[in-house]
């Protein structure tokens, strides 16, 4: 839940005008849903390209050797690992605006004290604070 002190101005002119809690929360949930909607479609131009990429990566051309085989073997993996990661952070976005909706938007979901707004300014859908999130990146 946004603060007061957490609200943001807006300058209009030689005017700073503070921003309410409304209009602040509905900027945030307009640019999560503009970045899922790019993830979406991101995952979708993915899932195609590997669909289509699969034909010819899982049946060895005449004349593919081990290494050739492997290649494509590997290939495929990263493309799966993109896809992958884009489904993530798919997950972390709309994590992010459920958190919004209920009102829980801006603590962590791993330690509850409020995210600084600094990093929720960089990373909107960002879900952990600094400290869990490096945690996280340990395990």
């Amino acid at each position: 839940m946004l603060t007061q002190a957490d609200t943001a101005t807006t300058v209009t002119g030689t005017t700073e005008v503070p921003q309410s809690a409304e209009v602040q929360t509905a900027n945030i949930r307009a640019a999560l849903e503009e970045r899922l909607g790019e993830l979406r479609g991101e995952h979708a131009e993915l899932m195609a390209g590997l669909t289509a990429e699969e034909r010819g990566l899982l049946v060895p051309d005449a004349g593919d050797d081990v290494v050739d085989i492997g290649n494509k073997a590997f290939i495929r993996e990263q493309e799966m690992s993109l896809a992958h990661a884009v489904l993530e952070r798919i997950d972390q976005v709309e994590r992010a605006l459920g958190r919004l909706a209920a009102g829980d938007y801006g603590h962590c979901e791993g330690c509850a004290q409020p995210i600084a707004p600094a990093r929720l300014a960089a990373f909107p859908s960002a879900t952990l604070c600094v400290s869990c999130k490096q945690r996280a990146e340990r395990r």
